[in-house]
């Protein structure tokens, strides 16, 4: 478990660092730029919209931190050592793969919310490599937070 819960924290904070990143990309996005001194700009554009960085911000912490913290409970939990690696490498996998969403969806005319074309956009080679990856977390997700709630309640009833 301490390998699992190391694992965890290391991916949790280099997803939080990413999203950090994003908070750089959303002021770049907002103000066209970057101020070298006060009234003396570095002027360049950024690809996406301000909205789409400050999801990528803000999910990307969110993503991060979720996972470090939700490895500093791992102890407390009653899971198998096979379910602890699924629920350790699910996790990781969900984070990395919906940081890469917020990043390629920003990009992608459709938001990356679909392979073909949406209410957005048309799709392109983007909506693809931003897509597919994530899809499996959409029922990782569900399934980790399943099996770390029900270790909750088993260690509940353990005590």
């Amino acid at each position: 478990m301490d390998r699992y819960q190391k694992l965890m924290i290391a991916h949790g904070f280099l997803v939080t660092l990413v999203g950090l990143l994003a908070g750089f990309m959303l002021m770049f996005s907002m103000l066209g730029g970057l101020e070298l001194g006060p009234g003396n700009w570095l002027e360049f554009s950024v690809y996406g919209s301000v909205d789409g960085w400050v999801r990528a911000h803000s999910g990307g912490l969110t993503n991060g931190m979720l996972t470090v913290i939700v490895a500093l409970a791992l102890p407390k939990l009653e899971i198998s050592e096979k379910m602890t690696k699924f629920f350790a490498w699910g996790l990781i996998y969900c984070a990395w793969t919906f940081t890469a969403f917020y990043w390629i969806g920003n990009a992608s005319a459709n938001r990356a919310l679909s392979i073909g074309d949406n209410v957005f956009g048309a799709a392109d080679w983007l909506s693809i490599i931003g897509f597919l990856p994530g899809l499996p977390s959409i029922f990782i997700g569900p399934a980790v937070l399943y099996i770390g709630a029900r270790g909750a309640l088993r260690a509940i009833q353990k005590s």
